[in-house]
Formats: C-alpha cells, structure tokens, sequence
C-alpha cells in the first residue's frame, strides 16, 4: 500500500469520526444553555472554562436553548449536554406533557445546580398589584421569554388555571411578548410591556438592570392556590424571596414558585468523560462555583444525587461514589 493510500484512509477514518471522539482523542462536546444573556448561560460559559481548564482533551461549546426543549434536543444528539429542569426533564423521561414521547436516550448528572425562583415583575404606575388580577385583567401587556423555555410554559400553566391563555390575552387587546431576557427586559423599560414572568436563579442580572432602570417596578407574591397547583399537579417547589434579595423590588419576604437545574447528557456520552466533568464540579464545589455564578454556591455531591427523575449517567455514578454518595438506583 503506498504512503498517498495510506494518507487517504487515515483522512478518510478521521472524516467520518462521530462529533464525540473517543475518550483518547481530544472530545468535543456542544453544551445548551439558556437564552443569550440569562442565568444558565453565564453558568454553562462559566462551568465549560473551567471544565477545559482542569481537562484539556475535553473542548465544550456553548449554545442558546431552553428548559423544554434541551431535553429533546440532547436525546436526539443534536446537543450532547446540557441544562435542565427538574420537573420537565422527569416528564421527558415519561413521555409525559409536554412531551409525546419517551426520551430514552438522556441521563443527568444530578440537581442542585441552581435553584430557581418564577419571578413575576409588575410596574408601579398602575393597575392591580397581586397576581390573579394582574393576569386576568383586559389589556394585559406581558413579556416573558420563547415559547420553548420553561419560564413561558409555566406562565401559560398559571393562565389556563386562571381561566386564560396567551390567545385570550391578544383577544382582550393586551400584548403576550415572547423574546430573549435582553428583548423583553428592554420591551418593559421602554413601557412596550407592564409585567414581565420569567424563571432565573438570584441573583437574576435582569431583575439587577431593571432595579437599577428608569422604570423600576415591585416583584409579586405567588397566592396559595397558584402554588399548590403546580406543586400538585406538576411537582414545582416552593420558595421565599427575602427583601435583601432584591432591595429596590420588595417591600418584604414574598412566596413564590420554585424548580432546579438537572445537567442532562446523552447516553452516547462516554463514561470516562462524564466522570471527568462530574468529578471537575466535586472537586470546586463552593466558593470556586458561587464565583461562576452565587445560584451555584450552595451545591453539594449529597444534593446532586438527591433526584430521581433522569437516570444517572455511569460516568457521573462513578464521580460521585469516589466522592462518598451514592446516586439512585
């Protein structure tokens, strides 16, 4: 065989390699995120620079998403990690709405990541100041992020609880934005929106910018009902905001909605890779990951297995039983 055939078959091996190389070579992995601008894609920024740093053979990019649909979008290999929701990834696993299908091909890395609060932004002008009058109100103007993020499907939960939907809301001449965190926040300082209902760990860079805005506004509590039904129906958590959370936007503690993030990757993912990134996020628990993000400071190996909803990757089983906790079976 001459050394020109030779070249050839070795470019053409190289060519058709899968987009994750084995754990050998360099791996190549794409990470979705959130929405440019929000929470969870400062912290997959933030989590993949670190990643690369302490392992060098792994090389991760990061991509816009959503909590709704980034579980499909790993389970069909189109992304290969990324961020997700509790409640809605346990639902991916099922088949179960908003899913038609099983998604059998996804496995996490735990929870824990980065508990949530569901924030509902009101402006101080006008108008009423609790929740189930804002929503049901004619000629409501609302802006809150794409139709895939969990944020907005969340939102639509709460309207057809209350009697309502983003068609009704068009129909009674408000305005049902959807956009990017950036898109809408600048939509609500400009007066184009009244309210903004968006889901971001505290504390959230948006709510900072609007805090520090022309406009300003009040955060609003979640009534008991409102609570209960997403609990009970779609096992949300609950929470409290304190005013030190966010002085300029309370008058004092609120009740509000609460999920956490699930890193989810596809089954395809090799094991030592997992347990190299697992092992990377054991290792810097605390202050090292507040400083990516302070959502992240509080995480802990003993959280993170705390989760049934995704079956856990091996790699990831592997990470956290040398660390001492044991994920579910």
């Amino acid at each position: 065989m001459s050394i020109l055939t030779t070249r050839r078959i070795a470019l053409g091996g190289a060519l058709a390699l899968p987009f994750i190389r084995t754990a050998s070579a360099q791996t190549t992995l794409e990470w979705v995120a959130g929405s440019v601008g929000g929470g969870w894609y400062t912290m997959a920024a933030g989590l993949s620079s670190l990643i690369r740093e302490e392992n060098p053979d792994i090389q991760i990019r990061v991509v816009p998403g959503g909590g709704l649909a980034n579980p499909t979008r790993i389970n069909n290999g189109q992304s290969q990690i990324g961020w997700g929701i509790d409640t809605f990834s346990a639902s991916a696993v099922k088949g179960t709405e908003p899913y038609s299908a099983k998604h059998e091909k996804i496995r996490c890395l735990g929870t824990g990541y980065s508990p949530t609060e569901h924030l509902l932004l009101r402006h101080t002008g006008a108008g009423p100041d609790d929740m189930r009058a804002i929503l049901t109100q004619r000629g409501l103007k609302i802006g809150t992020p794409q139709r895939s993020s969990t944020d907005e499907m969340t939102l639509q939960r709460i309207l057809k609880f209350l009697g309502s939907s983003p068609d009704k809301v068009r129909a009674d001449g408000g305005r049902y934005l959807n956009g990017s965190y950036a898109d809408i926040g600048a939509a609500y300082n400009d007066g184009q929106v009244d309210y903004l209902y968006i889901a971001l760990a505290k504390p959230a860079a948006l709510m900072t910018e609007v805090a520090q805005g022309r406009r300003g506004g009040r955060l609003t509590a979640f009534p008991d009902d409102i609570r209960k039904h997403l609990v009970d129906e779609f096992s949300y958590a609950e929470g409290t905001l304190d005013k030190t959370d966010y002085p300029a936007l309370l008058d004092g503690a609120i009740p509000v909605t609460m999920m956490d993030s699930v890193i989810v990757v596809n089954e395809s993912v090799p094991a030592e890779i997992t347990q190299k990134i697992t092992a990377t996020l054991i290792k810097n628990q605390g202050r090292r990951l507040a400083t990516i993000h302070p959502s992240m400071g509080g995480w802990t190996p003993a959280k993170a297995v705390n989760y049934h909803g995704v079956p856990f990757h091996p790699g990831a089983v592997a990470a956290f039983r040398a660390a001492g906790v044991n994920p579910p079976a």
